[in-house]
């Protein structure tokens, strides 16, 4: 992403959720606010882009489809981004809906892109604080999306800009309302893969310093495999050469065997990750429309040692 320039996987990200939420039941994961926040242009021009990838990546389902309509369904069943897209959002919620219960009060979503958890849950967004955390090019698309849409801001939603090359993220919190001894729970979807790791370990080590202890994180990230050439999963490698291709290539991954080790020296333990298998079984088995896990794409849920 250049510097002044809103996410475009962000905004790929709204028109899967919104496309996803309008023609598949039963759903993996629904978000009826992803529409009104993409124009009628962008979401035409998101069509075009998955029905040419279609037709690039995957010419002979493409040649048998009868429709416009049967091609977008056939590139959203099949390619690895949209299983990878709504499969983590469910299982962040999830977590999120455990974590309340159990006594979180604020809820931060780090590179929240055009999420709309505040509009979308009220049951839990009337329990917490929450801080939506992207870039400032991002976040001001957004808002203006916002407007555009007439949603309105609740109370205790609080956005707020951060360019991570130029601040760090307890520094960001100070600016806002956030309360250090309130547990928390941290939301950090479609970003590792973006990042060197070092900026990743040093998120992790923030999260560790500013919050109390059994706060939690929830992340995605590729497994190291997948930029190995010759070890890379088909849908993986195309996903690669997607992202690069619109400017955001993914960089980072890590080993699923040293990952609880890797979090344990930034302060962090592990109490969950889940392999595609563990994936596939908890939010994909028994379903008869063709999606499925992506390869070599793992979610992660850690806690404050």
């Amino acid at each position: 992403m250049q510097d002044g320039e809103y996410s475009k996987t962000a905004m790929g990200t709204a028109f899967m959720r919104a496309y996803h939420a309008a023609h598949v039941h039963p759903p993996i994961f629904t978000d009826v606010f992803a529409r009104r926040l993409l124009t009628e242009e962008e979401y035409q021009a998101g069509e075009e882009r998955h029905l040419k990838a279609f037709h690039l990546f995957y010419p002979d389902l493409a040649a048998v489809c009868p429709d416009r309509a049967a091609a977008l369904a056939g590139w959203m069943q099949n390619a690895g981004a949209p299983a990878i897209v709504l499969a983590r959002a469910r299982y962040a919620e999830d977590l999120l809906e455990q974590a309340v219960g159990e006594g979180v009060k604020q809820y931060v979503i780090l590179g929240a892109g055009m999420d709309s958890f505040a509009w979308r849950r009220p049951d839990l967004m009337a329990r917490l604080q929450v801080f939506e955390i992207d870039h400032p090019a991002t976040l001001a698309h957004k808002l203006g999306r916002l407007r555009a849409a007439g949603l309105e801001t609740p109370p205790n939603l609080h956005f707020l800009p951060v360019d991570f090359g130029r601040e760090n993220l307890a520094g960001a919190l100070r600016r806002v309302a956030y309360d250090p001894q309130a547990l928390t729970f941290f939301s950090w979807l479609g970003v590792t893969y973006y990042l060197p790791r070092e900026a990743i370990f040093t998120t992790w080590r923030a999260i560790a310093g500013m919050a109390p202890t059994g706060s939690g994180v929830v992340f995605d990230y590729l497994e190291t495999g997948a930029f190995i050439p010759g070890k890379v999963a088909p849908r993986v490698a195309i996903l690669l050469e997607i992202v690069s291709r619109v400017g955001e290539p993914m960089i980072t991954g890590f080993d699923p065997a040293h990952l609880a080790a890797d979090l344990a020296r930034q302060g962090l333990r592990l109490q969950e990750n889940l392999s595609p298998a563990a994936i596939q079984a908890r939010f994909f088995q028994g379903r008869d429309d063709g999606y499925h896990a992506c390869e070599q794409t793992d979610f992660a849920w850690a806690v404050v040692a």
